[in-house]
């Protein structure tokens, strides 16, 4: 019997989890629904469905605990800052009620910490964690784009979180091509605070993106343009540093180039496909973190259309 599944939102990342995942299952069994249209808790759509993606506008908390409470695996792709943070906290909620809550199924932070571990497998031991982000999805990833440059990032850094201004911290960071090299800054990501759980014996863990300069002038202002339907090829970057098995320093570097949309749908996709094969535990999941199938869902990702590239210093001919 196929599973049933649902997808909340109607923005460009939803309308791609719903067409994968109704071409790698019935898609009869697939549906979509606007949460400002329907209350999540009493939907008699939503009866007998076994997981739910998160992909709509705004925070996904309140969406996640009405979910959670009727049983309801919920896979969230959500970045703003202090939604994260509170979903975070339903880790025992989820367990109570036997269900899965994946946080940060994206390609920010859920790419990037799937990344992170596939990556850590080639150390010893590891102490820094460096992410870079250039592109954004749709309208709503771009408005959160530009607000994000306005807020406080944070960074976890020699055993405590810190916070610092947005916009600062400016690094020149070179993405896997055809996207390049592009000028990155702090900014609010919730990439740190999901990570630490993953990694939480690394020492540093710092999250930036790409601007220019307008982008940076304008931050608090609102936005001069609207934005494009769906953003053009984005890419990220995970670049981990530690130390080998004699203790020798070494740096490994991942990332991808793809458009973003497809890379968060992807993402989000292998999560309901783990959560669907039943391979991970009842309760919090955040991405990277040791129980999880990494392999398994970064076989998934590369299957829905996302090519992973690890950086080697000799250029292809």
């Amino acid at each position: 019997m196929s599973p049933r599944l649902a997808i909340v939102g109607a923005g460009v990342v939803a309308r791609r989890v719903e067409k994968r995942l109704a071409l790698a299952h019935d898609g009869r069994s697939v549906v979509t629904v606007d949460s400002r249209l329907v209350d999540l808790a009493t939907s008699r759509r939503l009866d007998g469905v076994d997981v739910v993606v998160l992909a709509q506008q705004g925070p996904h908390h309140p969406a996640a605990v009405a979910l959670l409470d009727r049983g309801i695996h919920v896979v969230s792709v959500g970045d703003q800052v202090h939604d994260v943070a509170a979903l975070l906290e339903e880790g025992d909620r989820a367990d109570s009620r036997d269900a899965v809550l994946v946080v940060g199924a994206g390609m920010w932070s859920g790419l990037t910490g799937l990344m992170a571990r596939h990556l850590a497998g080639s150390f010893a031991s590891i102490d820094e964690i460096h992410l870079a982000l250039h592109g954004t999805a749709g309208p709503a990833c771009a408005r959160q784009h530009h607000r994000a440059l306005a807020g406080t990032a944070v960074a976890f850094d020699d055993g405590a979180f810190t916070s610092m201004r947005a916009g600062t911290g400016r690094e020149l960071v070179w993405f896997p091509e055809p996207v390049g090299a592009y000028d990155c800054y702090r900014a609010e990501l919730p990439a740190p605070m999901v990570l630490h759980r993953a990694f939480p014996q690394v020492e540093r863990i710092t999250a930036r993106m790409s601007a220019n300069r307008r982008d940076r002038f304008t931050s608090r202002l609102p936005m001069l343009t609207p934005p494009h339907k769906e953003g053009g090829v984005g890419a990220c970057r995970v670049e981990l540093r530690g130390a080998d098995a004699s203790g020798a320093r070494m740096t490994v570097i991942g990332g991808i180039a793809e458009m973003v949309a497809t890379a968060a749908a992807a993402t989000a996709c292998a999560y309901v496909e783990a959560t669907i094969r039943g391979s991970m535990r009842p309760g919090l999941v955040v991405p990277g973190e040791e129980s999880v199938d990494t392999t398994s869902i970064l076989r998934d990702i590369v299957r829905f259309g996302v090519r992973l590239q690890e950086f080697t210093g000799v250029p292809n001919s």
